[in-house]
């Protein structure tokens, strides 16, 4: 089974596996790709609503890896529903595709290159330059912004 993002329907993604999605994507898409959507869900596309108790795995998988500020809760949606359907993530977010890796979850691009490696980010003060693990609203330091760094 795949599960499409709306770049899946942007691209006028094409598979012969069953295919499923989320209700928040196609409040994103408009005109001819949300035809799109209700005509794969029209010829059988699966429309599913992942468990709020998957939702906060995913959540929690993101603060790992440094992506829960930048995923949306669409994003965080698709990957739960991958995640609990057992599913190939349909996309070309990078970070959507480093949580669903590390969750162990398939990801399929579409119009870009996919992830080359799997990466845990970190985040710099733009004042003082200090390093963090974890993204904080601001320098417990000097009181500037974080901004995320990669970590290589």
């Amino acid at each position: 089974m795949r599960i499409l993002d709306a770049s899946a329907f942007i691209h006028e993604y094409h598979t012969d596996d069953e295919t499923a999605s989320i209700p928040l994507v196609k409040e994103e898409l408009t005109g001819e790709h949300a035809f799109r959507f209700d005509a794969l869900e029209g010829a059988g596309m699966y429309v599913h609503i992942p468990g709020q108790g998957t939702v906060d795995k995913v959540l929690r998988a993101a603060g790992e890896t440094g992506d829960r500020d930048v995923l949306s809760e669409t994003d965080t949606r698709l990957i739960a529903a991958a995640f609990e359907l057992d599913a190939t993530l349909v996309t070309d977010d990078y970070a959507m595709q480093n949580v669903a890796e590390r969750l162990n979850v398939g990801v399929e691009v579409i119009a870009q290159d996919g992830i080359a490696e799997q990466r845990s980010w970190t985040f710099q003060c733009q004042g003082c330059g200090r390093e963090f693990d974890e993204n904080k609203e601001r320098c417990p330091i000097c009181g500037m912004e974080l901004s995320r760094k990669n970590p290589a």
